[in-house]
């Protein structure tokens, strides 16, 4: 912990059992590395977990905490740093306490899967947040009045998301920028060797590539299309008129960008969020046939088969 000089930013990181250290390390050291080139310690941080207990992080390295979540002390952002295990030791001390900081009117951040617990007590009503890409299939299916964008990260009013690993290096240096101009930003950011700083309107990977950089502009705005529509698949002639385009014109720009047609494309994108469904929800496998634009179990369970080797079944037995 770090003792900020009068006027400065402090921040809490909630973690529970298992939580990313990368996210929470990346975040963390963005405001210590401008506090460097500040030239004093404007920002300072301090870590909670639910009883006060030292924690362990998901690859094993244990971290004491300062502080039990009763007893934060006031921060700016409070930040909830979860675990893919969302049954986690102290989680309804974790909940109350959450609800209680949004009832004072306290400003609540999440990193990565942070945001399904902020979700579960209740603080992302109305407001939109972002989740890693892996769980947002389960995130929307489990709260669908919820706006979860997919973009890197989110800052509405006093939500404040990211999507985990890298991205909390923008959100955070998207914080800097507000503080301290566009100037302070960059230079931390090259301190990182973090060549370019994502704003809130950029987009998590998608698609089975995860990386559309240096593609195409129509391309790229065909397969955000895509993923945007798997429970009600667009025909080809619509994603051809979308960017302007005819359905060879589409079909060429698949083949040369990505070896694959756009039918094909769709469908990967398809079947992958029938997978992280299986995994990460207890939707029937009906349902997730369904939400993922299959209107026959058959078709599903054999397409399903042929692009991951196992029957859906057995992919919902698999533990993870």
């Amino acid at each position: 912990m770090t003792d900020a000089v009068q006027g400065g930013r402090r921040f809490a990181f909630l973690l529970v059992d298992k939580f990313p250290m990368f996210s929470v390390a990346a975040a963390i050291d963005v405001v210590r590395s401008a506090n460097r080139l500040i030239g004093h310690d404007f920002y300072s941080w301090t870590t909670v977990s639910p009883d006060g207990d030292a924690v362990t992080a998901s690859n094993d390295l244990p971290l004491k905490v300062d502080y039990a979540v009763a007893d934060v002390p006031p921060v700016d952002i409070l930040f909830v740093c979860a675990a893919l295990n969302l049954e986690f030791p102290g989680k309804s001390k974790v909940l109350g306490a959450l609800r209680a900081w949004g009832r004072r009117g306290g400003v609540l951040g999440a990193l990565s899967v942070g945001s399904y617990v902020l979700a579960e007590a209740g603080q992302l009503e109305g407001h939109r947040c972002t989740i890693h890409w892996e769980n947002r299939a389960g995130f929307m299916e489990r709260f669908p009045d919820i706006e979860c964008t997919g973009n890197v990260f989110e800052i509405d009013r006093k939500r404040y998301t990211s999507a985990g690993g890298t991205t909390s290096i923008d959100l955070m240096l998207e914080i800097v920028r507000t503080d301290f101009g566009a100037n302070l930003a960059n230079a931390v950011a090259n301190q990182f060797q973090h060549e370019r700083i994502r704003s809130a309107g950029d987009r998590q990977r998608v698609g089975p590539e995860r990386d559309l950089t240096g593609k195409s502009e129509k391309l790229r705005k065909i397969v955000e299309l895509m993923a945007d529509h798997l429970d009600e698949p667009l025909s080809a002639v619509q994603l051809a008129k979308s960017a302007g385009l005819s359905v060879r014109q589409v079909e060429r720009l698949f083949l040369r960008h990505l070896t694959v047609t756009p039918g094909r494309y769709y469908m990967r994108l398809r079947l992958e969020r029938a997978r992280e469904l299986l995994r990460q929800t207890n939707m029937p496998i009906l349902d997730v046939a369904i939400a993922t634009g299959f209107t026959s179990h058959s078709y599903f369970a054999q397409s399903y088969r042929l692009q991951f080797g196992r029957p859906p079944s057995e992919e919902r037995r698999t533990t993870y």
